[in-house]
């Protein structure tokens, strides 16, 4: 079946006003001002837009898919993340990966998870490896696992300057970056090694060595969470010039949190002038939000949504920017990162994961892989035990 999307108010990710986007088998076969006529008896689905804004389905580069927690105890470990969780939030891609518990936790029922959601019908990939190092891989090393498992695209979330990383040195942070580096050579796929940085004083120190004595290029490390403190950002964005990713984390903000909230962050970002293609934001859905005090004890709890991604698409437009301006953002440069070439955009060819916003830039309809999985703001397709 042909579905036709008429009169939407285009923005792929640059907005190009009123047009038409016709889909068919899972990908975008027309994009234009021109509505597309279609004859010979074939059968259409047409559904119109009257205006109401059309954009590219969010990417999410960094989710706890089987579920993250366990920092105070078994009872603590966050479960899986439903399919509807995802397409609730106006995600149409998520990139899974394990954190703090690697060993209940395992590479192999992350490759399970991220396979059910593809069936279920979500786009989904993910990393190798977790929090410590050796890695926790499937098969017996990290470029194994990238190069011969389809959905492993690179390594993460490996953390550093956290009181749960292994304290890696620079030269093991260097031996496990080349492993994803030559991987991603091989494949084409993304190979980077994605880092979960703490609030450690260390900072991003082990980068800028990693940077100053080896010759892999700066986008194999792709830090996260960097957002979490001022000083981290204002460290994070020195590296964006050199050719550094870094991705910020939709977190909740308190008044008295020591980070920066993501309406800040972009606005400090795009007013130092800094490569507005080298930024990306992430939910961190599914992962726990553990609080800890100066003695590294756990003083509260919570866990990341999913939903957070597109509340802070929100927050950005409900503030000023353009949705032109921070659509890439969630958008085209993380699909640029993870060289995932069908997605982040709409255009000719590339998949249907299409989203569009109601008039408060809340989510109003979803397409996954050219099926709806949301229509007028009612779910039409959940997972399987959902």
């Amino acid at each position: 079946m042909f579905k036709l999307i008429s009169n939407a108010n285009l923005y792929i990710p640059q907005s190009i006003g009123i047009g038409h986007v016709l889909c068919c088998d899972k990908k975008i076969v027309y994009v234009g001002s021109q509505k597309p006529e279609i004859g010979g008896g074939l059968v259409l689905e047409e559904t119109d837009f009257e205006g109401r804004r059309l954009i590219p389905g969010l990417i999410d580069g960094h989710t706890h898919i089987t579920g993250g927690g366990g920092e105070t105890g078994f009872a603590s470990r966050v479960p899986t993340v439903a399919l509807s969780n995802f397409t609730s939030a106006g995600v149409t891609t998520a990139i899974g990966l394990l954190g703090t518990d690697d060993v209940t936790r395992s590479t192999s029922s992350l490759i399970a998870g991220t396979l059910a959601l593809r069936e279920e019908g979500m786009s989904a990939w993910c990393y190798t490896g977790g929090y410590h190092f050796p890695l926790t891989t499937l098969t017996d090393s990290a470029i194994k696992d990238i190069t011969h498992i389809d959905c492993v695209i690179g390594i993460g979330e490996l953390a550093i300057s956290d009181h749960r990383s292994s304290q890696i040195s620079w030269r093991e942070l260097a031996r496990i970056a080349s492993e994803a580096h030559v991987a991603g050579l091989i494949t084409g796929k993304a190979g980077i090694v994605h880092l979960h940085l703490g609030d450690g004083e260390s900072g991003l120190s082990l980068l800028k060595k990693v940077f100053k004595k080896t010759e892999l290029p700066n986008r194999v490390l792709n830090p996260t969470h960097v957002n979490r403190l001022s000083s981290l950002f204002e460290e994070a964005c020195e590296l964006v010039e050199t050719g550094t990713y870094i991705d910020l984390t939709a977190y909740p903000m308190a008044d008295d949190d020591p980070g920066i909230s993501i309406k800040n962050a972009v606005s400090d970002y795009f007013n130092k002038g800094l490569p507005n293609d080298r930024l990306t934001i992430s939910s961190d859905g599914g992962g726990c939000l553990p609080v800890f005090d100066k003695n590294g004890e756990l003083s509260s709890l919570d866990f990341a949504r999913c939903s957070s991604l597109s509340n802070a698409l929100d927050e950005l437009v409900r503030n000023g920017v353009e949705l032109e301006d921070v659509l890439p953002l969630f958008t085209s440069n993380v699909a640029t990162l993870l060289r995932l070439k069908n997605k982040g955009h709409i255009a000719m060819g590339l998949d249907a994961d299409l989203v569009s916003l109601d008039e408060n830039n809340k989510i109003h309809d979803v397409m996954c892989r050219g099926q709806w999985h949301m229509q007028d703001k009612k779910l039409v397709i959940k997972g399987t035990f959902e």
